[in-house]
């Protein structure tokens, strides 16, 4: 196995255990027992618990990254990738919560751990809003004097609504269509969106 599909082998077990029974309760011996590996190759890829927790949460971060990627490269119109991207953001975070179970917990009380990885992240979603405002500003659909601004403030809006997101108390008593009419709005409106 080469280097790179054993430390992923490690972090995906450690990830399987950490959702299961929790950061606190996983030790680096269940981890290296459950991957088939020795304490000795474990501590080879990963100095603590600490630093393979990170990898976890890096690897998870990743992995929505990608998936943020695949959506701005889609052939469509800047204004439904715009909104494609904005839903695929809070449902890809909402997932790898849920999808992780008990490091769900560790994940808000580590916010602040979190974050420090996830400024990778950020920076790559940042970007991407860049490119598809600047498209659409280019092709008469929005109407943004800073793209720049724009980008960043409407990453830190959607990066807010995370945990109300997750924990569904945004709009409770709508059904998704009105939902995310009033998020059309909202977002169009922000966006000096024009009818093309």
């Amino acid at each position: 196995m080469t280097v790179q599909k054993t430390r992923a082998k490690l972090v995906d077990v450690a990830r399987q255990l950490f959702a299961k029974k929790g950061v606190d309760e996983t030790t680096m011996n269940d981890i290296a027992i459950a991957s088939k590996k020795g304490r000795r190759t474990l501590y080879t890829y990963f100095k603590s618990k600490e630093q393979i927790y990170m990898a976890v949460v890096e690897s998870e971060v990743e992995r929505l990254s990608d998936i943020l990627k695949m959506v701005a490269e889609k052939p469509v119109k800047p204004d439904e990738k715009i909104l494609k991207m904005i839903s695929t953001h809070l449902e890809s975070i909402k997932q790898a919560v849920y999808r992780n179970g008990t490091l769900r917990a560790d994940f808000f009380r580590d916010i602040w751990r979190v974050e420090a990885v996830r400024k990778n992240f950020d920076a790559v979603e940042i970007a991407l809003f860049r490119k598809v405002l600047t498209e659409g500003n280019e092709e008469g659909i929005f109407d943004i004097d800073n793209v720049d601004i724009t980008a960043d403030i409407l990453h830190y809006c959607i990066k807010g609504i995370e945990v109300p997101y997750i924990r569904n108390q945004i709009g409770e008593e709508l059904d998704d269509e009105t939902g995310w009419r009033y998020v059309l709005k909202i977002v169009y409106g922000a966006l000096g969106h024009k009818k093309v």
